[in-house]
């Protein structure tokens, strides 16, 4: 199983999405492909990507919109447009509209992978503090620096749960799909259960909701 960085790749043209997904495959990443819109919206909302590579000229849902969607719903992943639409008010529309790069086609392949180690290295240097409502948490030290300055200090499990949450603050979660990705050497869906109690009291009832009948989303702490 590839362990490398997690690229959504967002193509329509399929002659560029399969030389680009050997590319990056080569490379050492995992690629998820998508080739419209929707499809987009659809993966970058419910898997978590260190990068996203995206075209701007997709059907259902424009590039653009696309990543509008993803930031709206607190995903901060770092993008990379890669379009045709080259000129300066297009790359300058990009970059507001939520990109943190933009390169234009015909583009230079060792360019391009440039440009995504840089801002993977650039990420990673974020990547150990999450926001959360009200806070930031700090997943090495695994403490949250409330709004006041004070600090709470999680065990490894519980900043863990919370971490997993803050990457996707408005995403609702099983209790199975928290289980696998927090605690997966755990037999029952119950631990789950216990460590939102844990968090509820070290961080205030609504740190994290409950959504009858769905599961569990971050809230807000206290």
């Amino acid at each position: 199983m590839n362990d490398g960085p997690k690229v959504l790749l967002v193509e329509d043209d399929a002659g560029l999405a399969s030389m680009l997904r050997e590319l990056l495959l080569g490379e050492g990443y995992e690629v998820v492909l998508a080739a419209d819109g929707q499809r987009a919206l659809h993966e970058g909302l419910s898997q978590h990507f260190d990068l996203l590579l995206m075209d701007r000229g997709l059907p259902a849902i424009e590039g653009l919109d696309v990543l509008g969607r993803l930031r709206n719903k607190g995903i901060s992943t770092p993008a990379l447009i890669l379009s045709a639409l080259s000129n300066p008010a297009d790359r300058v529309e990009g970059l507001d509209r939520g990109a943190e790069d933009y390169l234009g086609k015909p583009f230079d392949i060792d360019e391009l992978l440039a440009r995504l180690r840089s801002l993977l290295r650039r990420h990673s240097t974020h990547a150990d503090a999450v926001p959360v409502p009200g806070g930031m948490l700090d997943i090495n030290g695994r403490t949250v620096t409330l709004g006041s300055g004070a600090e709470v200090v999680l065990s490894e499990r519980e900043s863990g749960l919370l971490a997993h949450l803050g990457r996707r603050p408005r995403q609702i979660f099983t209790r199975e799909a928290l289980r696998t990705a927090v605690f997966p050497d755990a037999d029952d869906d119950g631990v789950v259960d216990t460590y939102v109690h844990y968090l509820r009291k070290k961080l205030g009832r609504t740190s994290v909701l409950t959504v009858r009948g769905m599961g569990y989303r971050l809230g807000e702490l206290r």
